[in-house]
């Protein structure tokens, strides 16, 4: 039996200059790239260019007016699942991030997503708050998490992030996703 391969997208949740956000979503792409049954693409927020949210009527209406929204729906809409990278901004979710996944509604229902954080603390307050999103998105949020400590310092020499500083292994969190990619997929139809 064939399986379709999941299409998964790599959401980079930081637009601040400076910010170490590609770097952990080209990481994590590299980690995971090598798996068969599933395609990785990095989706960088800060190129979809939203402003605060701006559409007159609630996302889970789906009657978007901005073109803006109408092309980012077109973009979150044909992925399977997904991995939020997150920073953590005082003990919460970056405003670019949050401001992003509010655009939009049912373009993320009954979908998986898995969490990539990064901060002082490894960047676990950041990565709980989004469980609490997707809780109320209808998104399977999966249990296994990446965290990288400081990162301020989590780039080597060779422009690598450090093993040392990272907690969870990628490809074991990337086989979860598409397992439940595959299993929601399956249920919707």
């Amino acid at each position: 039996m064939g399986y379709k391969i999941m299409k998964i997208a790599i959401i980079i949740g930081s637009t601040r200059p400076g910010r170490v956000g590609k770097k952990v979503g080209k990481w994590y792409l590299e980690q995971v790239n090598d798996i068969k049954t599933a395609e990785f693409e990095i989706v960088d927020i800060n190129d979809q260019n939203l402003p605060l949210l701006d559409e007159p009527i609630p996302p889970a209406s789906g009657q978007y007016q901005n073109d803006h929204t109408k092309k980012w729906s077109e973009i979150i809409q044909s992925y399977d699942a997904y991995v939020w990278i997150t920073a953590e901004y005082n003990h919460g979710v970056p405003g670019a991030l949050k401001n992003a996944i509010d655009y939009l509604y049912k373009e993320w229902v009954r979908k998986p997503v898995a969490l990539v954080s990064y901060g002082s603390a490894g960047g676990v307050r950041a990565a709980e708050h989004l469980r609490q999103i997707a809780g109320e998105l209808q998104m399977a949020d999966i249990r296994p998490a990446i965290m990288i400590r400081q990162p301020w310092d989590m780039v080597d020499e060779n422009d690598s992030i450090k093993p040392e500083l990272i907690s969870g292994d990628p490809k074991a969190q990337a086989e979860d996703l598409i397992w439940w990619a595959r299993a929601l997929s399956n249920a919707k139809t």
